[in-house]
């Protein structure tokens, strides 16, 4: 799934690199939707096209778009039992993870999701915990302070078992979660604009809410889920800043001390 912005560099990213060896045909991509941007009164940001501002609708937008595009129709036709959605933004994310397919079947749920132990109370990710009885995931941006430094009887946190978008999930499961209504999230983000003069306006600080649903938010549609608890150090690269922590750099160097363990092993 890709972006209106990214699409056309991602398709020509492939094709120069011959898709990685995989057959071209086999390789499906599709864009995801989009939401209006507001500034903080409210009001609708213009772009230089001199139309409504949108900004894509997060990751949680891949069931509505997969539906949208054919692609879930085209899975379906094609005898597809079994959908992993995973995120570009994790170096060691384990695509198709087999022993997670193994756990779903054996727990016999529709949804299963692998996940490690946060580094610290405050590390920025999303946590699993239930609500209502049903399985949810809380983003770190709306997990209170206090409860994020929670430790149950044991020391543990009690909050402490990270989503990392690893996900599993029955071809009825995306199909059910796809006609469904998402909860949105906002993020307060810098984004340029038109002002009522035509001009355009760079901001130098955040100016607008940016609209977006999560994959976890499907969660809470089904009675429970399985959970595998990986180790960090064999599951979790993320690539989260240009610099410093969760940057390029550290998520390249946990990527060749991965493999360098399991060649010397």
């Amino acid at each position: 799934m890709t972006s209106k912005e990214n699409n056309k560099q991602t398709i020509e990213f492939l094709e120069k690199n011959n898709y990685f060896g995989y057959p071209k045909e086999e390789v499906n991509i599709f864009t995801q939707s989009e939401l209006p941007l507001v500034d903080t009164e409210g009001k609708l940001l213009i772009s230089k096209e001199m139309k409504i501002k949108e900004a894509s609708d997060g990751n949680g937008g891949t069931y509505s778009s997969l539906r949208a595009s054919g692609s879930l129709a085209d899975m379906k036709d094609r005898g597809i039992q079994w959908i992993f959605i995973g995120s570009v933004d994790n170096a060691l994310l384990k695509m198709a993870d087999v022993t997670l397919l193994g756990i779903a079947i054996d727990k016999n749920v529709q949804i299963a999701s692998k996940s490690v132990v946060k580094a610290n109370p405050h590390e920025k990710v999303g946590v699993f915990c239930k609500m209502n009885g049903h399985p949810k995931v809380i983003e770190y941006t709306e997990l209170p302070e206090k409860m994020a430094e929670e430790v149950d009887s044991d020391g543990e946190l009690r909050y402490g078992e990270s989503h990392i978008m690893c996900n599993l999930f029955t071809i009825d499961a995306i199909e059910k979660v796809s006609k469904e209504p998402l909860i949105y999230h906002s993020a307060f983000k810098k984004n340029s604009y038109i002002d009522e003069e035509g001009k355009e306006v760079i901001p130098d600080e955040p100016n607008s809410y940016k609209f977006e649903s999560f994959i976890f938010d499907a969660f809470e549609f089904f009675d429970d889920i399985a959970i595998l608890r990986g180790k960090r150090e064999d599951d979790f690269a993320p690539v989260k800043n240009k610099e410093g922590v969760d940057s390029p750099k550290t998520a390249k160097e946990l990527y060749e001390k991965y493999w360098n363990r399991i060649k010397n092993s």
